[in-house]
């Protein structure tokens, strides 16, 4: 969203991407451009406002995004003047009161999905471990343990106001965040008891940018996907940089966004296995390219997509060999007198 149009309203916005064949939009909850988080929770007639707005300029409203209210529930000291940004001017400076409107933006989220219709809530999880992610000095016994202890501490009451709403909370596993693999996901999941609401907002462009296959992710975790981030990263690694990127900017560094289909992410083989594995949320595209103008990016994302989203058959291609009777199958298997 910006100052011009068509970006400057939700109604501008939702007709552009319409016209640019979308069928939804996901709505940033931070921005009152589009939405009035609290009124939303709270009204119903509100709700069904919003949701005109969209239909009326051809989308449905796919998800709400709570990305930048989630990081805030946890944020590591070090992180504090960063990520003020992410909270009203008058929290800034104030961690515990920042905090605290966080935890509140996430429930009225939970409010609002509900009464929009909706099944799923984006969010990220927050970060206390963050800065000891390479044991370098060792990190002590018991402090990644405890930093997820915390973590769940703090999440468990919002994972069950969810629950209360019905709401899927689905954290997307993203570098920055204590939540950025399958293994923190597996250890935030244990540290609040396999709570039914965690879920995954599935964005395969992390996991090219950690060197990770994720395409195994999809078989190792299909069960809690329930949302589906469609963008495209490449990551090319030289003598020079890594996984880590030596600091430089996004044109220059080995692990970069791209626009979908100019980067390394095999989609074909990633709708494949959503399909396979039942996945029946939107996938929704997000952009971040590096090198495109964003307008080129969404005009060519639609298109993109479509063609690669499958349509199950209604009978698998050899039902006319078929026949399912049982005195023929103990004929074929010697089983008759």
């Amino acid at each position: 969203m910006g100052d011009a149009a068509p970006f400057d309203t939700l109604a501008n916005a939702a007709r552009w991407m319409a016209e640019a064949g979308y069928r939804g939009v996901q709505i940033p909850t931070w921005d009152a451009r589009c939405i009035d988080l609290r009124l939303a929770a709270e009204s119903q007639d509100y709700c069904d406002e919003l949701a005109g707005t969209c239909r009326e300029a051809g989308v449905e409203i796919t998800e709400l995004s709570t990305h930048l209210q989630g990081q805030l529930v946890a944020v590591h000291p070090a992180y504090d003047t960063a990520f003020d940004a992410f909270a009203p001017a008058g929290l800034r400076g104030k961690p515990a009161e920042r905090q605290r409107w966080a935890v509140e933006q996430l429930r009225l989220g939970a409010r609002a999905s509900r009464r929009l219709g909706l099944r799923a809530q984006a969010a990220f999880s927050g970060a206390l471990a963050w800065p000891f992610l390479y044991p370098w000095p060792q990190r002590p016994a018991g402090l990644v343990e405890e930093a997820f202890a915390e973590l769940a501490r703090r999440w468990r009451p919002i994972l069950d106001g969810f629950e209360e709403e019905g709401i899927d909370l689905c954290f997307e596993l993203h570098p920055g965040e204590d939540l950025h693999d399958g293994v923190t996901f597996e250890r935030f999941l244990a540290a609040v008891d396999d709570h039914p609401r965690v879920n995954i907002l599935y964005d395969p462009s992390h996991f090219v940018l950690q060197a990770m296959d994720y395409l195994q992710f999809l078989d190792l975790y299909r069960d809690r996907i329930r949302m589906f981030h469609v963008k495209d990263a490449e990551f090319n690694p030289t003598g020079r940089a890594g996984v880590y990127g030596g600091f430089q900017d996004w044109v220059d560094r080995p692990g970069r966004f791209r626009s979908l289909g100019d980067g390394q992410v095999d989609f074909g083989a990633v709708f494949s296995k959503l399909t396979q594995y039942g996945y029946d949320g939107w996938a929704v595209l997000e952009w971040e390219c590096c090198l495109k103008h964003p307008e080129d990016g969404a005009r060519e994302g639609a298109p993109f997509i479509a063609a690669h989203m499958i349509r199950r058959p209604e009978r698998a291609f050899d039902d006319f060999a078929g026949g399912g009777d049982p005195d023929a199958n103990r004929q074929l298997l010697g089983l008759t007198r």
